[in-house]
């Protein structure tokens, strides 16, 4: 890609991975212990599965594009990168907006979920504006009876649903816990980040837990424009799922 295009960023290549890498045949087949949340998700996305065998199933974001808990977004196609970095278009400046803060504690009940609710807008009309999301960060604050019991899941104002922390079986901390701890994602590649974010803590194990959450802070990462603007595939080529972002983008643009 680089040869095809030197004036490639960091960012760009991160963008042009996003959108040629393909599901193929990828699949989850070993047989897991997934809760249900009892959050509605965003169309298309489906965490569990019947009968009590669940796995990590493909889901689509907000913009239309498919990820995987395990995959990301697939494997990468080297061809149809080389061919999208020919015609690609730098993408706009990324900016970092600090989204919200929580700092009231709140207990992790033994059973169930603690939902922390954060409504933002997303820096807007500021210098660090964020309408086209890239990372989403939650840097969260919290002390378990057993650190590798909890874990964390991050919902966007589009429905998206991300696993941020899994359970760890061999971490049996009880005193350290989280401090300050970013916890990434980049499967709301993409997004409107604006409305209502949830993050949801809970206990997975059979151990019976209590913890505290201290603090959590919501960072986005992304650009103020939309980022594909002017970008055309090769004649004759068409990349779907730039497309499908594109038309999200531009549905969003009449929106606002």
């Amino acid at each position: 890609a680089l040869e095809a295009n030197p004036l490639l960023t960091w960012r760009d290549l991160q963008h042009l991975t996003v959108l040629t890498s393909t599901r193929n045949s990828l699949f989850d087949g070993r047989c897991r212990d997934l809760p249900d949340l009892g959050i509605e998700e965003g169309d298309g996305n489906n965490i569990n599965g019947i009968s009590n065998c669940t796995h990590f199933e493909w889901k689509m974001n907000g913009v239309g594009l498919e990820f995987n808990h395990l995959f990301g977004f697939g494997v990468l196609d080297a061809a149809e990168m080389v061919m999208l970095a020919m015609v690609w278009k730098t993408v706009p400046s990324r900016f970092h907006c600090e989204a919200g803060t929580i700092a009231t504690s709140r207990e992790i009940p033994s059973t169930g979920n603690l939902v922390l609710e954060l409504i933002t807008d997303a820096c807007l009309g500021t210098p660090t504006e964020v309408n086209y999301l890239e990372h989403v960060q939650a840097v969260v604050s919290l002390n378990s009876s057993r650190r590798g019991d909890t874990t964390l899941y991050l919902v966007s104002p589009s429905g998206t649903q991300t696993m941020i922390l899994s359970r760890r079986p061999k971490d049996n901390d009880n005193k350290n816990g989280f401090t300050n701890w970013p916890f990434m994602t980049t499967h709301t590649w993409g997004e409107n980040p604006r409305g209502k974010w949830r993050l949801i803590v809970r206990f997975q194990g059979s151990y019976k837990n209590h913890g505290m959450v201290k603090k959590f802070t919501l960072m986005l990462h992304g650009t103020k424009d939309p980022p594909y603007t002017g970008i055309e595939p090769l004649q004759g080529h068409v990349n779907s799922k730039l497309k499908v972002v594109q038309k999200a983008h531009k549905r969003a643009s009449f929106r606002r």
